[in-house]
């Protein structure tokens, strides 16, 4: 029996004018991802992709691992192809689906007629395939309400497909089609999830990492590279820059408030990252930030750091709790590396009692006497970048 696997674009159907090339992009992202498992042939009509193997080897379950992880895909599943014949339907139903029905005890099925010219309408089809289906597996009975599976027949232009159940999708937008940002990424929980949660809305990701040695040590930039290999597994490879901030924390400590240590680590940072990005192409700076979480993260701080950028600061876990980022965190497999005790260096220079609400330059007074350019300058001219998979 041949088969192929289906996929339904979801919140692509909505794009008017521009589905195609939402769907192209998407497309485009699941070939790269499938490439090593051989050759397929790739179709799409009536909001739905169709995957066909042209050769015998082909792995379908590391395929559907692999799909799982595209942006832009609602839902998936394996079918087998029927000819558009109720015959050729009956035949190969209990066939294809014995494996998964010898496991279950009730069953449904629903069919979607989209070709009208059919000659049995929907609750025939139904009728038809849920008796020869009772007829071959005695153990089963049907239950419409809340059965352990639902048997789906198909029948669209060219064929009919029978599946059974769906896999859900990673949802969101095909990376690519919303442009290119880049991260400012520490090491703990919240910023590989405000990464991850970007990407799922279709941008290309860059990511910058500030290092500052000997304060901190090489297990905590390979945490870092760790975190950012679990987020690429759904965003693609991702360029990071690691950038030596060292002298930078070195010079505010002996030229500024310590209150205010955090305030111009952090506006440094924002200043860096933001030349980094337009070297990059990026249009954007992507934070982890919620709001009140921590010291630098109240409304009056985040204003002091988003005053020395004239790109967008965008912040996806800005209303979200702690609770929140951590399910997410988990869902992606970055919890475990993000909780290892290796301090950033966020954490190296944390003042006793940060200023929280500063006013309008403050900051400003407060870092007056670093020679902000030249730091800047020496920090970009010792960036080492990395690309991670």
């Amino acid at each position: 029996m041949k088969e192929i696997i289906l996929i339904k674009d979801g919140e692509l159907s909505l794009k008017g004018l521009n589905r195609c090339n939402f769907e192209d992009k998407m497309i485009s992202n699941i070939k790269r991802r499938l490439k090593s498992l051989g050759e397929i042939k790739i179709t799409k009509a009536q909001s739905t992709i169709y995957i066909e193997p042209l050769s015998e080897d082909f792995d379908f379950e590391e395929a559907l691992n692999r799909i799982k992880l595209v942006f832009g895909v609602a839902a998936f599943s394996r079918a087998c192809v029927c000819n558009k014949d109720m015959d050729d339907i009956l035949l190969k139903a209990p066939m294809y689906l014995a494996h998964t029905l010898n496991k279950i005890k009730t069953f449904k099925v629903e069919a979607k007629r989209s070709d009208k010219s059919f000659p049995f309408k929907s609750p025939e089809i139904c009728r038809e395939v849920g008796a020869e289906i009772l007829k071959n597996f005695s153990h089963l009975s049907v239950d419409v309400h809340n059965p352990d599976e639902i048997i789906t027949v198909e029948v669209r232009d060219y064929s009919a497909y029978i599946r059974a159940g769906q896999i859900h999708g990673a949802g969101g937008l095909p990376i690519g089609t919303s442009g290119r940002a880049e991260v400012l990424i520490s090491g703990g929980i919240d910023s590989p999830v405000a990464a991850w949660t970007m990407a799922k809305r279709g941008l290309i990701l860059n990511a910058i990492h500030f290092a500052s040695p000997p304060y901190t040590s090489p297990r905590a930039e390979q945490k870092v590279k760790t975190l950012l290999s679990k987020v690429a597994k759904y965003s693609g490879t991702i360029k990071l820059a690691i950038v030596p901030f060292t002298e930078i924390q070195e010079e505010i400590g002996k030229c500024c408030p310590e209150d205010y240590f955090t305030l111009i680590m952090r506006r440094m940072m924002m200043r860096i990252s933001q030349r980094v990005a337009q070297s990059d192409g990026c249009s954007a700076l992507i934070t982890g930030e919620s709001l009140g979480q921590v010291a630098s993260q109240t409304l009056p701080a985040i204003a002091s750091t988003d005053g020395v950028c004239s790109m967008p600061v965008l912040r996806p876990l800005i209303g979200m709790d702690k609770e929140e980022i951590i399910k997410i965190s988990k869902q992606i497999d970055a919890f475990e590396t993000s909780i290892l005790p290796y301090e950033d260096c966020c954490t190296v220079f944390t003042p006793k009692h940060p200023h929280t609400r500063p006013k309008a330059g403050q900051c400003e007074a407060a870092e007056a006497k670093l020679d902000i350019e030249k730091l800047i300058e020496n920090a970009i001219s010792g960036i080492e970048y990395s690309y991670i998979d």
